[in-house]
């Protein structure tokens, strides 16, 4: 199983893509298929057929996986795209973010 250098919850934005600029919160990450799902990102249009839970069925706008080599995490001081760095902080790998030296995990 390979890592990723963002996870659940940190704030990113995407690099490339028809969504390029865009900024958001990770929802979900799959680290097998090497993708995430960002908040407001790649929304698909997905048809459902009436269900008990929604009687209706329709058209319902989702956010659609983009590989993880889409999107950087933002830099906590200037909220700027950056990249990742690792080093160890009281015996822990911590992430740290490369423009700014500042710690990437809460």
């Amino acid at each position: 199983m390979s890592h990723l250098h963002v996870k659940k919850g940190d704030k990113v934005q995407v690099i490339s893509g028809k969504d390029k600029g865009k900024q958001g919160v990770i929802l979900k990450a799959y680290p097998s298929k090497n993708r995430v799902v960002v908040e407001g990102v790649n929304i698909v249009k997905k048809h459902s057929k009436p269900t008990q839970m929604n009687p209706q069925g329709g058209i319902i706008e989702q956010e659609a996986p983009i590989h993880v080599s889409n999107v950087m995490p933002l830099d906590p001081k200037t909220n700027e795209p950056t990249r990742v760095g690792y080093k160890i902080e009281n015996g822990k790998k911590v992430r740290i973010a490369k423009k700014s030296g500042e710690v990437l995990d809460k």
